[in-house]
């Protein structure tokens, strides 16, 4: 058991925090910006609650953190009152968060001169993978504190690796998100055709998914793009987000993301129509408008 605080009780964080002390047995300390939410976790979980960043981190093992963006990130890290205030010597820091590469290269270097670790930790499989604790987990960081720390995530995690140095964890993330957007994009459009064409879509997707079009958003996602419901998963202002960093990282690589700059402007367009909430599927909103 280790002495662990989660920072960010947001719909990822809420049940990895939850994984954590349920699953994995560690005396958990958690940090929210919404106190109530905080003390609802507690509520539900046991465990304490801080008022501060810097009060969850003082004396713990491991402090992880789940939150929004590079700002948000920045905040809750180097504040006055942030966790790099409060984490001590040796202690690891994991974060979450999906942000950019450069701000995770900034924290790690930070942490290194403050006497402790950071592991930059975000992760694939939405909401429901938080809940149900199976989330695939990619690092960047060193070795020996990335060994430590998977022991530990792997209360909520069914994949946990680690990519490379600091950093890389983030541009596995942006990874995952550019080949999400273009397989999201080449649904909706196979199955609004097939819509269009009269076919049996169910017939179709019992065949085809049983060979090279297979894919998890095809799996998991067919039933309700074609029922037209977007109320659950991963928000499109989240992925717009998300591809926003992709792009910038790009730019500043060299590589060229034709395709992903495409389906950002749809899920653009998506936002425009009221679905700035709608799951990532409702790029078929789009197209059957």
């Amino acid at each position: 058991m280790a002495k662990v605080a989660f920072v960010g009780l947001g719909v990822m964080g809420y049940p990895m925090a939850g994984h954590l002390k349920a699953k994995g047995g560690h005396e958990v300390t958690v940090y929210n910006r919404t106190g109530a939410k905080a003390e609802k976790w507690v509520g539900q979980y046991g465990g304490k609650s801080s008022a501060t960043p810097k009060q969850a981190a003082e004396g713990k093992d491991f402090v992880f953190a789940c939150v929004g963006n590079d700002n948000d990130l920045r905040e809750v890290m180097l504040s006055e009152n942030g966790i790099f205030a409060g984490v001590g010597k040796g202690a690891v820091v994991v974060d979450h968060t999906t942000a950019s590469a450069e701000i995770a290269r900034e924290l790690y270097a930070e942490a290194k001169k403050r006497g402790f670790e950071f592991v930059d930790a975000p992760v694939s499989g939405g909401q429901a993978g938080a809940e149900n604790g199976v989330l695939t987990v990619m690092c960047g960081g060193d070795a020996a504190p990335f060994a430590k720390a998977e022991k530990v995530i792997a209360a909520y995690a069914r994949a946990c690796n680690l990519l490379g140095a600091a950093g890389s964890g983030q541009l596995a993330k942006m990874v995952n998100q550019i080949c999400i957007a273009g397989a999201v994009q080449g649904l909706a459009e196979g199955l609004h055709f097939a819509m269009k064409a009269g076919l049996d879509i169910e017939k179709l997707i019992a065949t085809i998914s049983k060979g090279a079009a297979q894919s998890w958003q095809m799996e998991n996602r067919y039933k309700t793009m074609v029922a037209g419901k977007f109320d659950f998963g991963f928000a499109v202002d989240w992925m717009r987000k998300d591809l926003g960093i992709c792009l910038s990282e790009a730019h500043r690589n060299g590589a060229h993301l034709p395709v992903s700059a495409l389906v950002d402007q749809f899920y653009s367009q998506v936002q425009a129509m009221g679905g700035k909430r709608w799951d990532t599927s409702s790029l078929i909103a789009l197209l059957n408008r």
